[in-house]
């Protein structure tokens, strides 16, 4: 590093604050919910090969440090200041955008006339038009309908608006002007950054700040790798489900083989399912990308939270994709609900490094991001579509610390929606917004709580749109003794007259006066919750999180009239101890199940089989295999339990059919 430390230092604190000021404006003048009060937007300083030195701690979404603006920008012919370039398309900006209502935003920043960085941003908007409002559907089997397709194209031309573009882009949203209105927050907002970026050049020289850009990379890079040398050199694989496409009821894998090297660690995919017919795939074009890093740069600020935050993160850090898999899609490939896949892939990078360094990697957290829509008839020519709000379940227990209650989402740090301002922006009441009783994972160190959303709905013609809902069948695990968290729910008329689960949904009709209820997974436990200290577990239950019944059962503890009672806690603890607790991964009954069968190398004799058809063919084929052996996956929800009845003889009619497959 050439800039001394002190110095670089300060530079640092300065273009973060850049950063942080355009991230701000937006927020303060955007004009959707989900910008001005979620936050799904980001901000950040990129250098001219496209890679972010600066990034936000504070304000809008914090996964998308590793984003990479170079094809973007290489894209863009004859790149001028006053220029802003504009695209949505996730094949196009080879994976800087990743589905289509994320607008995302490359203005080159100038001083004295010469591009000296460039200011990236994205925001969430409302509907960029598609089959359905708000424009994700799992149910898309290809991206052309997912919406308007953006390339990497130029929105302003020297400051002033090509009214061409601006034009398409207001005749393909349901939301036209609240669209435009973020779109010229985030022009704001780069407006107000460019001033800053001069001013730190004017305050510290240009080659001050050039140099910094390199430097600020390389001091990250050097930081990140002291941490992961906590990860002890070895090879480490795990992999974990998703519970269906939502096409099919076919479970979909994700698995990854770590190994690590004096600091540096390399991500192996091979082994993960074929892209799928559905929106689950993530458009990565096989390289290091923000979705499947995201779990080690959360590890990484855990440990140092010194590090500044930029692409030097990620560094020492490389990766395998095979093409046409689930996480390297191929053009067209829908991806609209890319982020479940993602939240997976968070898991089994969680599983890895639990393996390599227990005490250092929390349990599994809920792995849910759901995105509740909500879309009401046309009023007057004009179309409400908002999300209602943003459900995440809650965090895995972790050695020496109970998981947090309602804040496991391992995405971002978006907010939730004020509930005056969801009334006041649609028609509905919300009627229950709190923390899920029994949700967390039993444990040593109790698995956060997941949440419950319930809200009723006041107009007739009234649609509810899940993006996201996963773990339905597969359960939030727990580690080292510690229990698996609860599963999502999704609820019509929850305690009234037509009372009906939903299971995992793609659109739900309501009619005035339904009413709609999310409940969200809990992370999982870590340890033996029988060793929990009885305290901990009556202060659970008075907060509401843990009944008396979870308490005596999950834990020991029993509690009379308000207060634990010794001796009938010490006997009810006695009677478990006889039976050793589970070690390792702990998984729910469907997990089990499911692995009775569908072992690791079955499946990765599949995924070698499947390998030899062309990318676009593979999940058909996959599904025809999978019906072929348990017919009942093409009907409803299979119940495990009645499917496997003679999990041996099934795994071998399993490995003979992809014998044939592989042979054919």
């Amino acid at each position: 590093m050439d800039i001394s430390p002190v110095l670089l230092d300060i530079i640092s604190n300065k273009v973060t604050s850049v950063a942080e000021e355009a991230g701000f404006t937006i927020k303060r003048i955007g004009h959707s919910l989900y910008v001005k009060e979620t936050s799904d937007f980001g901000t950040a300083l990129v250098n001219l090969a496209g890679k972010a030195f600066a990034y936000p701690s504070a304000t809008g979404v914090s996964g998308f440090v590793d984003v990479d603006c170079g094809p973007t920008i290489r894209a863009v012919e004859d790149l001028q200041p006053g220029d802003v370039i504009i695209t949505n398309h996730p094949y196009l900006s080879e994976g800087l955008a990743t589905h289509t209502p994320d607008i995302h935003l490359v203005v080159p920043y100038a001083y004295q006339g010469k591009i000296v960085c460039y200011g990236w941003s994205f925001l969430h908007c409302s509907d960029i038009s598609g089959k359905v409002p708000g424009s994700i559907s799992p149910s898309n089997t290809e991206l052309f309908q997912e919406g308007l397709l953006i390339p990497p194209i130029k929105l302003m031309t020297g400051g002033k608006f090509n009214q061409d573009t601006v034009r398409l882009l207001r005749a393909n949203s349901r939301t036209p002007d609240a669209n435009i209105g973020d779109i010229k927050a985030m022009i704001s907002a780069h407006k107000i950054a460019e001033r800053r970026v001069a001013e730190t050049i004017e305050q510290y020289g240009l080659d001050v700040f050039m140099q910094s850009q390199h430097d600020l990379i390389e001091y990250a890079a050097l930081k990140a790798r002291e941490v992961l040398r906590t990860i002890p050199d070895g090879e480490y694989e795990f992999w974990d489900w998703m519970d269906d496409d939502l096409v099919t009821r076919i479970p979909l894998r994700i698995r990854v083989k770590m190994t690590a090297r004096d600091g540096k660690v390399h991500l192996d995919f091979s082994g993960t399912d074929p892209q799928t017919l559905a929106s689950y795939n993530v458009p990565t074009m096989g390289r290091r990308h923000v979705w499947l890093t995201l779990r080690l740069m959360a590890f990484i600020c855990t440990y140092d939270k010194t590090i500044p935050l930029n692409s030097g993160i990620f560094e020492h850090i490389t990766v395998t994709v095979p093409e046409g898999s689930l996480l390297n899609p191929v053009f067209p490939a829908s991806v609209g609900v890319r982020h479940a896949s993602a939240l997976r892939v968070n898991d089994v990078i969680g599983g890895v490094v639990h393996l390599a360094a227990p005490e250092r990697m929390l349990a599994c957290v809920g792995g849910v991001v759901i995105p509740v829509v909500l879309a009401e008839p046309s009023l007057g020519g004009k179309r409400n579509v908002l999300v209602i709000q943003s459900m995440i379940g809650g965090m895995g227990g972790r050695y020496g610390i109970d998981g947090v209650d309602g804040r496991g989402s391992g995405l971002s740090n978006m907010s939730n929606n004020p509930l005056e301002s969801v009334e006041a922006n649609a028609a509905v009441v919300m009627s229950h917004y709190m923390l899920r009783p029994d949700s967390g994972g039993p444990g040593k160190w109790r698995g956060g709580c997941g949440i419950q959303l319930t809200f009723e709905v006041l107009r007739d013609g009234c649609s509810v749109l899940g993006r996201g809902m996963e773990r339905f069948r597969f359960q939030p695990w727990g580690v080292e003794g510690g229990l698996p968290g609860a599963g999502s729910e999704t609820i019509l008329n929850m305690g009234r007259p037509g009372e009906r689960a939903l299971g995992k949904i793609d659109i739900v009709h309501l009619k005035k006066g339904d009413t709609f209820t999310v409940l969200t997974p809990g992370g999982g436990g870590y340890g033996d919750a029988f060793e929990r200290d009885p305290e901990a577990v009556l202060l659970d239950v008075r907060r509401g999180l843990v009944s008396l019944a979870s308490a005596e059962r999950d834990y020991g503890v029993v509690i009379r009239d308000g207060a634990v009672s010794p001796a009938a806690t010490d006997k009810a603890r006695a009677a478990r101890a006889r039976t050793a607790p589970q070690k390792g991964f702990v998984f729910d009954r469907n997990r089990q199940l499911w692995d009775q069968v569908c072992d690791d190398e079955t499946m990765n004799a599949l995924t070698q089989a499947l390998s030899r058809f062309p990318a676009e063919d593979r999940s058909e084929a996959r599904r025809r295999l999978f019906v072929r052996v348990f017919p009942e996956l093409e009907g409803p929800q299979p119940d495990f339990a009645t499917l496997f009845k003679d999990p041996s003889a099934q795994r071998r009619r399993l490995c003979d059919a992809i014998c044939e497959l592989a042979s054919a």
